[in-house]
């Protein structure tokens, strides 16, 4: 009966005018220092904002979460000399449990005598396929393989990422995820100390 005299119409309408002021309304409590700043951009993305939830990319971009993933990144340690100590041994783990078969890895052979080495003389993530699951990242059993942040990858071309590409420090790793590397800088350095324990035993 409502709808005949199109109450339903007004009062959808009324939620909308209601969003409306309160995007202005808001946006006077913020005036000079709202727009372009970290501050503003985590207010309106919070329970706290009112209004309509515009953000001006890419002048504007909203803060990712840790738990964020995208295309992934191969960690590595700095060594002494500033070395890159690649976590990967290539073992292949990561190959296997990917749903799409993104990831394709060749093994390091040693000349000499003819027997594979822990580190990965090719690594190639097929960005275009890849489903950002994680589970790579999830399998890996020596934290080589992480998601990473950046997901501003647009490109004319097929995004077909290499050794050379996917491979960044650990240090940017502990930045842009602080609590997991907190958590698993801590559990590698008790199994360092309880090994270090047995073989002085």
């Amino acid at each position: 009966m409502n709808d005949m005299y199109g109450k339903g119409i007004l009062k959808g309408l009324s939620v909308s005018l209601k969003r409306f002021i309160e995007t202005y309304a808001d946006d006077l409590k913020w005036i000079g220092k709202r727009y372009r700043t970290e501050e503003g951009i985590a207010h309106r993305s919070s329970k706290d904002g009112r209004g309509i939830f515009t953000i001006q990319y890419p002048e504007e971009k909203l803060p990712v979460p840790e738990e964020f993933r995208f295309v992934p990144l191969l960690v590595y340690d700095e060594g002494p000399d500033g070395e890159k100590i690649m976590r990967c041994t290539s073992c292949g783990i990561c190959s296997r449990v990917c749903p799409p078969q993104c990831i394709w890895i060749v093994r390091s052979v040693d000349p000499a005598t003819g027997r594979p080495f822990p580190d990965p003389a090719e690594f190639y993530v097929d960005a275009d396929v890849c489903m950002n699951c994680g589970l790579c990242a999830e399998y890996c059993p020596f934290d080589a393989i992480k998601m990473d942040h950046d997901y501003e990858l647009a490109s004319f071309g097929r995004s077909l990422f290499d050794k050379a590409r996917l491979a960044k420090p650990a240090s940017y790793y502990e930045t842009i995820r602080p609590v997991n590397s907190g958590r698993e800088n801590a559990a590698r350095a008790a199994k360092e100390a309880a090994r270090s324990a047995a073989q002085a035993e």
